[in-house]
């Protein structure tokens, strides 16, 4: 008979009433919060958000789901709660490096800067960036801090990062002609220097073929992110999950503007529940590598 512990039960943020149903998982409603949050908010924002949120949140639990990309900013407070008895790396798997400027507190896209710079952080890696935001033209957008103290590693495919060279944080930047070099090299690395993982996952770094998502995406497959959270040594010290597809309309008039700038994809609502059943299944798969690690 089996004497372990049962699995800690996933948590679903209920941000924007994506992400379907999941075995034991408990649920904290905190739709009131899709406006204030969603996209992005003020540090003030955020800190009142983390505080109801760890209010809610059941002192041992799973995965965290936490809806659409939109919420990936949600990860800070998440990690930042955690009290490791040594330091973790925050494996990051995503579309895009989230390390970009915002100059009105943080956003989906900016809050890894601000998990680089906690304490019990001693790594962030940033896998299958396909964006071209670590390219030439956005190279000024990238918050350079946490690559000069060592503290941050971009794992791309495809990418142009040549500018890096240029600035002495060329070993920051690891590039790949496919997903498959960039895994076995990861994971070669991982076997090399274990080490206590936090792992996030945004589903904007699958193949839209894998994953549809309301941002421009990745060449990830599944078989490729089983074989990362497979490398992660067990047990993982925490781990989320977003990219959900939810349509959303902002009351904020900045947040309109600042979600169309970014150029994401319109949702087309004939295809919103297929999209999402596909998401769906995909969580489940996810979800289950995950917990054979925890």
């Amino acid at each position: 008979m089996p004497t372990g512990k049962p699995k800690p039960a996933p948590v679903i943020i209920d941000l924007d009433g994506s992400v379907g149903s999941l075995p034991d998982a408990q649920v904290l409603p905190m739709q009131d919060w899709q406006e204030a949050v969603r996209f992005g908010c003020s540090l003030a924002t955020m800190r009142r958000f983390g505080t109801a949120l760890a209010d809610r949140l059941p002192t041992r639990h799973g995965t965290v789901f936490m809806g659409s990309g939109d919420f990936h900013h949600v990860s800070w407070p998440l990690i930042a709660r955690l009290q490791p008895a040594q330091p973790i790396q925050v494996v990051v798997l995503d579309n895009h490096p989230d390390n970009m400027r915002f100059p009105f507190g943080i956003h989906c896209g900016s809050w890894v800067r601000r998990v680089a710079a906690l304490p019990h952080v001693s790594h962030v890696h940033v896998i299958g960036i396909t964006s071209r935001d670590i390219g030439p033209a956005h190279a000024w957008e990238n918050y350079l801090a946490p690559l000069w103290r060592g503290k941050l590693t971009y794992w791309s495919i495809g990418a142009d990062t040549g500018w890096a060279r240029r600035l002495g944080i060329a070993d920051r930047f690891r590039n790949f002609t496919d997903p498959d070099a960039l895994v076995e090299a990861f994971t070669s690395r991982q076997r090399r220097h274990p080490q206590p993982a936090y792992l996030s996952i945004d589903k904007d770094v699958f193949h839209p073929d894998t994953a549809r998502t309301n941002w421009d995406q990745g060449q990830f497959r599944l078989p490729q992110a089983l074989a990362v959270i497979e490398a992660l040594a067990a047990p993982l010290a925490g781990s989320d999950i977003n990219g959900e597809v939810s349509h959303y309309r902002y009351r904020a008039w900045w947040k309109r503007r600042l979600s169309a700038l970014d150029d994401q994809p319109e949702i087309d609502p004939a295809q919103l529940a297929a999209w999402q059943a596909q998401q769906h299944a995909l969580n489940l798969q996810l979800l289950d590598a995950i917990q054979a690690k925890t």
